[in-house]
């Protein structure tokens, strides 16, 4: 029998940003200093309610990142990243967030607008350390755009993207290590690489960083997809201390 009495149950519908780039060959996420109530003060995305029922999602999200950094999302290819709806994950209510990711070069410095007391780029280190965490469940979906971020990198030539026109192997490998967050064995790193057909493709000119052999000059190949991928190496298994021995 059909329950007359039921209603749709409140809930409330926002956006989130993971906004990714590379300064100082270190990777940075935007994030914004909440001004208001809850948890005012603390580092968080960037994001908000859809402003009526008529604005499409996506939209809120460009709307978002413009009101709260002051970043133009016309300039960025969001994709959809996950949905988070943890009943208690806000303590303003039951609220549902669609969280949408961009990797990028190059973006400017944010402006903080709307409920945001301050905007900036920060260091992924000092969040994925433990040193610091963020407001709601933000810790969360930054995990889960890092992880997004490293797997594209590692199936796509996006890393190319924050080189310049023409760069060398080693200025690749920094991309990866900064995504990556650990050092790469260069000999590794380069055999990878070159395995790669169309990831990228020599130049005629050299570069002469240092005295002695100049640098050979690469850049980016006609494939956006790379077979094989770039795996990341496994996590090396830390060795047990050796016993001592009794008579030592």
């Amino acid at each position: 029998m059909h329950n007359e009495t039921w209603r749709p149950p409140c809930v409330l519908l926002t956006v989130d940003l993971v906004i990714l780039t590379l300064r100082s060959s270190n990777l940075h996420v935007l994030l914004v200093e909440r001004g208001i109530d809850p948890h005012k003060g603390e580092l968080a995305l960037p994001g908000g309610f859809i402003s009526d029922t008529g604005e499409d999602i996506f939209d809120a999200a460009c709307r978002e990142l413009r009101e709260e950094a002051g970043l133009d999302a016309t300039s960025l290819h969001l994709e959809q990243l996950n949905t988070y709806g943890r009943p208690d994950r806000d303590p303003r209510g039951r609220i549902v967030s669609v969280a949408y990711l961009a990797i990028a070069p190059g973006l400017p410095e944010p402006e903080a607008g709307t409920d945001a007391s301050a905007a900036s780029w920060r260091p992924v280190e000092e969040f994925t350390s433990g040193h610091r965490k963020l407001a709601f469940d933000h810790q969360e979906i930054l995990d889960h755009g890092l992880e997004r971020a490293r797997t594209k990198i590692e199936n796509t030539s996006l890393a190319t993207a924050f080189c310049d026109a023409t760069f060398t192997i080693t200025d690749l490998q920094r991309v990866y290590e900064a995504v990556w967050g650990f050092e790469l064995d260069p000999r590794n790193f380069y055999r990878k690489v070159q395995a790669i057909s169309g990831f990228i493709t020599p130049v005629d000119s050299d570069r002469r960083a240092t005295k002695g052999r100049p640098a050979r000059l690469f850049q980016a190949g006609p494939e956006h997809l790379l077979r094989p991928p770039m795996l990341r190496p496994l996590p090396q298994p830390r060795p047990f201390p050796r016993p001592q021995s009794e008579t030592s």
